[in-house]
């Protein structure tokens, strides 16, 4: 390929690389449309399980910077890609001069002493364009999911707000449950010790066991009562799962 490139005359040269960098330069757009499709259906998928799950807010912001880093490593790729190109075209011998050359290019900054022959220079000026037409591309579908994320957080802590009243009313019912079945044991308690007094050791420990299996009856009920709590909360919690997903928007854009 290096034999080929250097039988091209020098007034064709540029010509050539034009010609190599425009199709490189398509490549890499097709490319890039391709990963951030792919970006962005894995961030609205994930945005849509978070809705009908339970509220995880740390979930919802590790999903977030997924998306940016895959979005910074799709550029990085496309550098590489641009890299492979001169690299197998002899236009830059060196892998790592490859690498770095493309990289001021892609990212305009032109800055360092790598640089290709005189009569293909025209592909840094490509390079650059392929990395401000990705660049935008990005910015574009960044905003939209930095929007997404936006609505997703103020979405789950609104519903954390809904099931930390939840929790705390269940709290309270617990405890007004358990009020009187603390008093209950305290009263059986007092009964036995007041008719265990004067009594013989025999009556007493049958008192005893009787006040044991009238405080585990009583404790029970409770156990009972607030399994019975506890699956409302979990009724409650599932009425707002369904609502959540009967109201998502990402459903009523598809609708």
């Amino acid at each position: 390929m290096l034999t080929l490139l250097d039988n091209i005359p020098d007034e064709f040269k540029p010509l050539a690389a034009l010609g190599i960098g425009a199709f490189v330069l398509v490549f890499i757009a097709l490319f890039h449309g391709a990963g951030l499709h792919r970006i962005l259906v894995q961030q609205t998928r994930g945005e849509r399980r978070l809705r009908l799950e339970p509220p995880r807010i740390a979930a919802a912001l590790f999903l977030f910077g997924w998306s940016v880093f895959l979005m910074l490593f799709l550029h990085i790729v496309e550098v590489l890609i641009w890299a492979l190109a001169l690299y197998l075209t002899g236009l830059i011998v060196h892998a790592d001069d490859a690498i770095y050359f493309c990289a001021n290019c892609y990212t305009t900054l032109g800055m360092g002493k790598v640089d290709v022959g005189e009569h293909w220079r025209i592909i840094s000026s490509i390079i650059g364009i392929s990395g401000l037409f990705t660049f935008a591309w990005t910015t574009s579908a960044l905003v939209d999911v930095v929007a997404s994320h936006r609505r997703l957080l103020n979405q789950l802590e609104e519903e954390r707000e809904v099931e930390i009243r939840m929790r705390f009313a269940l709290r309270k019912k617990q405890w007004d449950a358990l009020k009187p079945e603390r008093e209950a044991e305290r009263a059986e308690r007092q009964k036995v010790k007041a008719a265990a007094a004067g009594s013989s050791w025999i009556q007493r420990i049958r008192l005893w066991r009787e006040e044991r299996k009238a405080v585990s009856e009583i404790r029970r009920e409770k156990l009972a009562e607030l399994e019975d709590l506890r699956r409302q909360e979990r009724m409650q919690e599932k009425e707002v799962l369904a609502k959540r997903a009967a109201s998502s928007p990402e459903d009523k854009e598809q609708e």
